[in-house]
């Protein structure tokens, strides 16, 4: 169990970036919450919010989990979250921006 939750912490800490990125830059970007889903555009304002709550969801696993301070399987686990959420993200939201409008 220990490693899927920290799957998940390194998804949802690698899903914080873009969001609290755009949110302090002033841009939108699609969120859950945009209409339709995932494609359209939120405000900056959302997109910092579900930045935070990404953020403040993962920091409460690693305090929960703890922070894995030698390279073994609870390392790897963390950061196959950020690499499968990552290279999801990064293939969606690459053909969000390509797609006409």
């Amino acid at each position: 169990m220990n490693y899927i939750a920290l799957f998940f912490c390194g998804a949802f800490l690698c899903n914080c970036i873009p969001h609290l990125a755009c949110g302090l830059r002033g841009e939108s970007f699609p969120t859950p919450f945009a209409k339709p889903r995932g494609v359209g555009l939120s405000s900056p304002l959302l997109n910092f919010a579900w930045g935070i709550a990404n953020l403040v969801a993962g920091a409460a696993i690693l305090a929960r989990h703890g922070v894995p301070t030698t390279f073994g399987p609870e390392l790897v686990a963390l950061f196959l979250g950020v690499i499968v959420i990552g290279t999801y993200l990064s293939i969606h939201f690459g053909k969000v921006r390509q797609s006409p409008k």
